[in-house]
């Protein structure tokens, strides 16, 4: 990326332009600006790289320009960016957190984008509902929005009501948002992953590669499993451990690998290295991956691994299992949030889908109340060795299946038009600014 001076910044194309071609005058069709507000759109954070994904389906229709504030990372400097491909027609301004009122209210006041777009969690946005009011006014706001689990939580209402148009990310969340605010236009627009990445490897070059990989890491003829998330409390993270060591007690330490992608000294979670230590997984049984990789790396490691685990005890997609799947690669889930529609289609299984053992209501000052989806230790060894026991044939059918399923529901060309057709029915329904529709900031109640 190359960076952007503000003078430059105030001339990005936002009014009707105008061109010669020979003697004749044309005139180009104003773009419809988006403004987004979510992780930095380049960090490879789900919420980032999904966030990624839909902007660049935005422009490379043509239709779109995008402004985003890039928050949810600290930054070596403040200065806006634009990328080398779409130039002026997307503008990225880092922030902390996830931007303020104040930074909000200039950007509108100098850029007068036609739609805000954010997604997240909704309490990482209670400050921009708070003034809604004054944004509604000119502009229709979209909220991709993330929740994990039931009972539906009315609490959000107020938040659902403050926007115009809530897409959701799972069908949980469509759910959910339809029982709590039936009059709110939602609509369920699932992750994608892009397959021209993450794919199954198929030649014998591949399969040359992934050999010397498994020699060089001593994982020849070894079980292989992936875990691929951030050490935090809710991924399970110290449980894994602890339960892969029961695993390997019952299959041979020498029998099995677990390769961790992750912070291993995470603040919000375990200390992974420690753990292994403590537990002595420090023969082979566990390898930790602690650096940040493209993701063509990635795929490399899905493709390696047998199966790719994720416990977590709430999950509002989980993007890992995704990946894994697009590569052909079966795995090993809690049936939580998103998890349940990417493990199954409700006839076939694509690894194993395992049923919480216990749900308990937890909650905090922010989030009342909402499942917390729990394993134990059992249920999980004998997972494991289920598709442990499988063939490499049988659990490389399971993989297809898994990868047909992400092809035919998750795909990278259902989801650009399914955003690019919701953001063109959201200008056209709601209008901007002097064209504004379907929107008055007052009520009439009756006392």
């Amino acid at each position: 990326m190359t960076a952007k001076t503000d003078s430059e910044l105030v001339s990005s194309t936002t009014q009707n332009t105008v061109s010669k071609r020979g003697n004749k005058k044309v005139t180009q069709e104003k773009k419809i600006m988006v403004m987004t507000i979510s992780d930095h759109p380049l960090l490879p954070s789900g919420v980032g790289t999904q966030t990624k994904y839909m902007i660049e389906a935005l422009l490379n229709s043509g239709k779109f320009q995008v402004i985003s504030l890039g928050g949810a990372i600290k930054h070596p400097d403040y200065t806006p960016s634009k990328t080398k491909e779409f130039g002026d027609d997307w503008i990225i301004y880092p922030v902390d957190g996830y931007g303020n009122q104040e930074i909000v209210r200039n950007l509108v006041a100098q850029h007068r984008p036609d739609v805000l777009w954010f997604m997240t969690d909704p309490r990482f946005y209670e400050w921009l509902w708070s003034f809604d009011d004054e944004i509604r006014q000119a502009m229709p706001m979209v909220y991709y929005h993330v929740w994990d689990n039931f009972p539906s939580p009315k609490f959000n209402k107020p938040y659902y009501d403050s926007n115009d148009y809530i897409a959701c990310i799972s069908k949980v969340t469509a759910q959910i948002v339809k029982e709590v605010v039936p009059d709110v236009s939602s609509k369920y627009i699932p992750h994608a992953v892009n397959s021209e990445v993450f794919k199954k490897y198929t030649t014998a070059s591949d399969a040359s590669m992934l050999n010397q990989v498994r020699k060089d890491n001593n994982l020849e003829g070894k079980f292989v499993c992936f875990w691929n998330n951030r050490n935090a409390r809710r991924k399970m993270s110290g449980s894994l451990l602890w339960w892969w060591k029961d695993f390997c007690d019952e299959v041979g330490h020498d029998n099995a690998t677990l390769i961790l992608h992750t912070d291993t000294n995470d603040p919000h979670g375990q200390p992974l290295e420690f753990l292994s230590q403590e537990l002595g997984l420090t023969k082979g049984q566990v390898h930790f991956s602690k650096d940040k990789i493209k993701p063509e790396q990635l795929a490399v490691y899905y493709n390696l691994a047998d199966c790719t685990i994720n416990i977590s005890d709430a999950e509002g997609f989980g993007l890992a299992t995704l990946e894994s799947l697009s590569c052909g690669t079966p795995i090993m889930v809690t049936k939580t949030g998103g998890l349940q529609e990417q493990v199954t289609d409700g006839e076939n299984e694509f690894g194993v889908g395992i049923t919480p053992t216990s749900r308990a209501i937890i909650g905090s000052q922010q989030v009342p109340y909402i499942y917390e989806d729990r394993i134990n230790k059992e249920v999980f060894v004998s997972s494991l060795k289920k598709l442990y026991d499988m063939t490499p044939e049988e659990r490389g059918n399971l993989g297809e299946l898994g990868r047909q399923h992400v092809e035919k529901n998750y795909n990278f060309e259902t989801f650009n038009n399914n955003w690019i057709n919701y953001m063109l029915k959201v200008h056209e329904e709601s209008g901007s600014w002097e064209t504004r529709k379907n929107y008055q900031a007052w009520e009439c109640i009756e006392l």
